[in-house]
């Protein structure tokens, strides 16, 4: 796992690659969100593959799980892919809606999110 820092203006960024997945259950995403925190950073931007495909499946509950604990601390999370892939309305429904705010975000590009 790499981990990249961005700075924009006083924002710290953390981009966090790697070719393998780095979240596989709610306490991969609560260790990983400890590591990026308590460097001082404010924003992580995780890529699609990194995550296990139930992520992306709503009603397994771990997405809501590990965006909780993002929340609760204060962490914006950007998740970079292409989420045209998926066909779940709720799951396209929960993106529109989470891009509304600044807690959790979907971008389709790493530049994008650093505009």
């Amino acid at each position: 796992m790499i981990i990249k820092t961005h700075e924009i203006g006083k924002t710290k960024i953390a981009e966090v690659s790697s070719e393998e997945t780095i979240i596989n259950n709610a306490t991969d995403g609560l260790d990983l969100l400890g590591n990026i925190y308590y460097n001082g950073f404010d924003k992580v931007v995780l890529h699609q593959k990194n995550f296990h495909p139930d992520f992306f499946e709503l009603r397994t509950g771990l997405a809501g799980e590990i965006l909780q604990k993002f929340s609760n601390y204060g962490l914006q999370l950007v998740i970079v892919g292409d989420f045209s892939l998926y066909e779940s309305k709720s799951l396209r429904d929960f993106i529109y809606e989470s891009n509304k705010g600044d807690t959790v975000n979907f971008y389709s590009s790493t530049a994008e999110v650093l505009k």
